[in-house]
């Protein structure tokens, strides 16, 4: 093996998960994946939920500070995450196991391969999910009928991003998903590409501003984060782009102040 391409700096990390090949190939892996990462970036969110209730520094980083989660609402989003994935991904899932088996190579891909194809798969998602939302924004019977649900909560909070219904859980999976299939991408890359989806994601609707959120680490206003998706909600008409803002600020649906 060439080791002169970077992958020696992935490779002992690609041959522990290959120890767990079993696990990657079973048809449960994807739902278990998914489930698992989502509530495990939720609870440093839900954490902070529940000391803001009590200490004025944690409530000072809130979007709006006049709002709180209830357990009700944690209840419900919960409720309905686990119903999308298990009525609906879970047997989809299955169904692609079955007609496209797991293949794992036995090399890690090349470091800067993975880390282009990573930002390559979120810049493609970030477009889609900008024309899929933006249109479901703009035709009445769509929001009305798919897309009203993510809407019933205008206050951001880390479990109310999955608080959505099955087409559009679908939709979105369904991007995510294809993106990594389009560029011919490597089970590692995929696996990357998914936790720092779910992450940006999670952190988009977690509520707060904090002084390490992703959007002041990258410069130029270049990427919206909480504050730009915490608008959305208020506004409905602006900011559709889940992630950077380069889409809103061509299509005029930009909106940086509340």
């Amino acid at each position: 093996m060439d080791l002169s391409d970077g992958r020696m700096l992935l490779q002992p990390l690609w041959t522990f998960l290959l120890g767990h090949s079993s696990l990657l190939r079973s048809p449960f892996f994807p739902v278990f994946f998914s489930i698992s990462v989502y509530l495990s970036f939720c609870l440093p969110f839900l954490l902070l939920d529940l000391l803001s209730f009590r200490w004025a520094l944690v409530r000072r980083y809130k979007l709006q500070p006049q709002s709180s989660v209830s357990w009700a609402s944690v209840r419900s989003c919960l409720t309905l995450t686990l119903y999308n994935h298990l009525v609906f991904i879970f047997p989809l899932t299955v169904m692609h196991w079955y007609l496209r088996p797991v293949h794992l190579p036995e090399e890690a891909p090349p470091l800067p391969r993975l880390l282009a194809q990573v930002l390559v798969c979120l810049l493609l998602f970030d477009f889609q999910s900008f024309v899929w939302h933006l249109l479901h924004h703009r035709v009445p019977w769509l929001y009305r009928t798919f897309h009203k649900v993510h809407h019933t909560f205008t206050s951001t909070s880390a479990l109310t991003t999955e608080y959505s219904g099955a087409w559009e859980t679908l939709c979105l999976g369904f991007f995510a998903a294809a993106n990594p299939l389009l560029l011919g991408a490597h089970p590692l890359t995929e696996l990357a590409f998914f936790l720092l989806n779910i992450w940006l994601s999670v952190e988009d609707h977690c509520g707060y501003d904090l002084p390490w959120a992703t959007h002041r680490l990258v410069p130029l206003g270049l990427y919206g984060g909480a504050r730009h998706h915490d608008l959305h909600h208020l506004k409905s008409k602006y900011n559709y782009a889940p992630y950077f803002t380069h889409w809103d600020r061509l299509a005029g649906t930009l909106c940086t102040e509340q």
